[in-house]
């Protein structure tokens, strides 16, 4: 018997396990992979928002060198069916027809038209200029409310309208009624603009076929492997068992790469056909027009509430820019959003209102926080309307009206239980690390001399639903899959472990927390841990990366799975040791008799005594390996309280960050590295938002803003140094006391920003200033404000 002290794991900082190989190059990309005959695919796509195809001739493409096939669309519809949308969130929803490769219209600038396949990449993107095509223009279709008009052009023509679906929800006290009680209502109009994700690595496809037996290994960049493998057999019609996916090494997905996308079918039609291998990879400038996009959406907001700055009701009316189709989630993003318009705060009324609009731009879909962070912008941005409405300062306002601890659990207007939390704890650490009344004081000396560089505060407290839950929930939103998470752990003869998890990673760090979690049930050494992931015939169970479920979900059934392992143990171990498995306790590894601490077996000797099995408990199965599928309990519910001071110079609208302090609650921690890294990374994309990013379109619906060029992705140089902290409530819903990280810095920052920006210039008569807050935006507001030399702002009721 061997003695063993393993040092708890969770809660550890440790170093991430898969960074030796990536920063060694030992990385295993879509696009490394190369195999032999491998054939290379190019897109040839429409230069055109929305245009009829007249006719489409690939021969020509054929005679270039080294090209091996070429294909339109027409060609391609005998083999691929629709791509997918799995959430028709009502039952009269539009839901057209979306082929890969575009048949008779391109409803979107970048809509596939052919495609070209030869023995490397660069001849197949040569040959796309021979295709010949030629187009019947259309017009198109960009405006949200313009779409809606009875005369308007139509996406869709055979549908009739723009118009996707329409998703009320009412919940509490009818909204005109409180509305009439208020002493006041705050009305405004708030515009999402549409974002282009950015991972570090590009989409790519690899499809090898093994013809004599009708079976495709299809490799992909994609967060989703299992859903993937869903949905390809679907479209392919390839029998899903003869369909393994894998998602290798993948750099990043923000949510871009939760899809189901052409080239991923098209890939597996192509190499059906040639029996051949294929690859396809995206270009940078290429992924901005295909790669669904982010966000785009209008909000008008009406709040209600007392003198005293009290709600009494929300009222949330939405237009959410589908784009050109629905892909796989596009419609429910905005419903994802629904639930959280209420936030943090207590009201008795609550109105929900969303029409889907098609346009014949990129579609949208998943963008990380998938219709959190616009429910969040909205809630926190009208918040400090309030604030400025009733004369309260912004946080005091916020104080008001938030759910105090001593609350939970609590059931928000919107219906959601959010089981845990301690806003007043978040909000205080913050306003202490941040220097808060220091600020407010230079602020009022600024002002009071008139300053040409004004300070601006900024305040932000969500919560945020994530770890996409129980899947009840899902049927009742009408969602098509689960919210399940499947787990397993393989106890080897040497007592070394494998952990097997559904979840795929893209950057979390999955193998590192998933190793800590495993080890610690264990009690086995941190190193002594494996993980597999991303294969459908490693991991043939799972419901992929999402949504920040990967800790609260995917992990919860690592543990769940560790314990089922220790339970299976104890009874050889009691067999062993010739007691009662009442009698045994077990620490750190070691199986140890009460009362007779000589008397003992470490986990590690119990496997190896199930391996061989000379000595075990009669009719016990001769191994240790156990599953876990676990359905969640509820969502969790992170929340926080992010702080931001800016600088903004009226002269030029110049804005800089001064400084950034956040204090995230997020459960119990596994990694606390890996959060603070998760929160840095959430916090640039959210200050991206606000400051930088934007899809734009021409009036042809061209995009203008299509490479790295045009669209501004912050580096780390335009970035603030962050001060970050935590609270600590767990989770009261999962074993692990853990809430989602992964969208938290994103969803709160954003209002933070724009919230500090617009409270620097309110003295001037300023108060909104449309994202991102570019120079010239905040040059042309200050300008518009002293033009109308009037402090009230457009659109706001107030009445005593």
């Amino acid at each position: 018997m061997t003695d063993q002290a393993v040092e708890r794991e969770v809660g550890r900082a440790r170093l991430r396990k898969e960074d030796a190989r990536l920063i060694t190059g030992q990385t295993h990309w879509t696009d490394n992979i190369s195999v032999t005959g491998l054939l290379h695919l190019a897109v040839l796509r429409s230069p055109m928002a929305h245009a009829r195809i007249e006719r489409i001739d690939v021969s020509p493409a054929l005679e270039r060198p080294g090209v091996v096939a070429a294909f339109s669309g027409r060609d391609l519809a005998a083999g691929l069916g629709s791509l997918p949308c799995a959430w028709p969130v009502t039952e009269d929803m539009v839901l057209p027809d979306h082929p890969p490769v575009a048949v008779d219209e391109v409803r979107h600038a970048g809509d596939p038209v052919a495609v070209v396949v030869a023995r490397d990449r660069y001849a197949a993107a040569d040959a796309l200029e021979a295709v010949e095509v030629d187009y019947e223009p259309l017009p198109p279709v960009l405006d949200l409310e313009e779409a809606l008009a009875e005369d308007a052009p139509l996406v869709h023509a055979e549908k009739g309208t723009n118009r996707a679906y329409v998703w009320p929800f009412r919940t509490g006290e009818d909204f005109e009624a409180v509305r009439q009680l208020a002493d006041v209502v705050v009305k405004r109009r708030y515009r999402q603009q549409r974002l282009i994700p950015n991972a570090m690595e590009p989409r790519a496809v690899v499809v090898t076929p093994l013809a004599a037996s009708g079976e495709f290994t299809v490799y992909s960049a994609t967060q989703i492997p299992h859903i993937l493998r869903v949905m390809l057999s679907v479209v392919t019609g390839v029998p899903e068992h003869k369909l393994r996916v894998v998602a290798p090494d993948v750099g990043g997905g923000f949510g871009s790469k939760l899809q189901v996308y052409g080239e991923e079918a098209i890939a597996v039609e192509v190499a059906r056909r040639l029996g051949r291998p294929v690859k396809w990879t995206e270009s940078r400038s290429e992924g901005y027009l295909a790669t669904h996009h982010g966000r785009g959406m209008i909000q008008d907001v009406e709040i209600a509430a007392t003198r005293e700055g009290r709600l009494l009701g929300l009222k949330v009316d939405l237009l959410a820019d589908m784009g050109a189709y629905l892909m796989l989630v596009t419609p429910g993003i905005p419903i994802l959003g629904a639930f959280m318009y209420p936030g943090i705060y207590k009201m008795d009324a609550y109105e929900f209102h969303c029409t889907g609009v098609f346009t014949t731009r990129t579609p949208t879909d998943a963008y990380r926080g998938a219709g959190r962070p616009e429910a969040t912008y909205a809630i926190e941005r009208a918040m400090d309307e309030l604030a400025a409405e009733v004369g309260l300062d912004p946080v005091e306002v916020r104080r008001r009206n938030w759910i105090r601890h001593e609350e939970f659990p609590y059931t928000s207007v919107a219906g959601l239980t959010y089981d845990s939390g301690n806003y007043e704890a978040a909000t205080e650490k913050a306003l202490a690390l941040f220097g808060y009344d220091d600020l407010r004081a230079e602020q009022r000396g600024r002002d009071e001399r008139g300053d040409s560089v004004r300070l601006g505060i900024g305040v932000s407290t969500y919560t945020e639903m994530c770890g996409l839950a129980p899947s009840r929930v899902l049927r009742d939103l009408r969602y098509s899959a689960g919210g399940w998470e499947a787990a397993g752990i393989r106890m080897l003869p040497t007592g070394k472990v494998e952990v097997v998890t559904g979840t795929s990673p893209h950057g979390q760090g999955h193998v590192t927390c998933w190793s800590q979690i495993a080890a610690d049930v264990l009690g086995v050494p941190f190193e002594d841990v494996e993980v597999l992931h991303g294969d459908t015939l490693a991991a043939p169970q799972g419901m992929d990366t999402y949504g920040s479920r990967s800790l609260v979900v995917g992990g919860s059934a690592v543990h769940r799975a560790a314990e089922k392992v220790v339970d299976k143990a104890r009874r050889v171990a009691a067999h062993l040791l010739e007691a009662g498995e009442d009698d045994l306790e077990f620490k750190g590894g070691v199986f140890s008799v009460k009362g007779s601490p000589e008397a003992r077996r470490t986990i590690q000797e119990v496997a190896f005594a199930t391996f061989t099995s000379h000595d075990v408990p009669d009719g016990m199965e001769p191994t240790l390996n156990s599953e876990y599928l676990l359905d969640p309990e509820n969502f969790s519910y992170p929340h926080g309280t992010h702080l931001c001071a800016v600088e903004v110079d009226t002269e030029t609208g110049q804005t800089r960050i001064r400084s950034y302090v956040c204090v995230d609650d997020v459960g119990r921690v596994v990694n606390p590295a890996i959060v603070e890294g998760q929160v840095h990374g959430g916090l640039a994309q959210g200050i991206a938002q606000a400051l930088y990013e934007e899809a734009v379109y021409d009036a042809e619906g061209n995009l203008v803003s299509g490479t790295m060029a045009d669209y501004l992705v912050p580096s780390a140089a335009d970035l603030p140094e962050f001060v970050t902290d935590r609270t600590e409530t767990p989770a009261v819903s999962n074993p692990l006391g853990a809430k989602g990280v992964g969208e938290a810095g994103t969803i709160a920052s954003t209002p933070a920003v724009v919230n500090a920006v617009v409270d620097a210039l309110r003295p001037l008569g300023v108060h909104d200033v449309r994202m991102p807050c570019t120079p010239e935006r905040v040059w042309e507001a200050v300008r518009s404000a002293r033009s109308a030399q009037s402090s009230t702002s457009p659109g706001k009721e107030a009445s005593a």
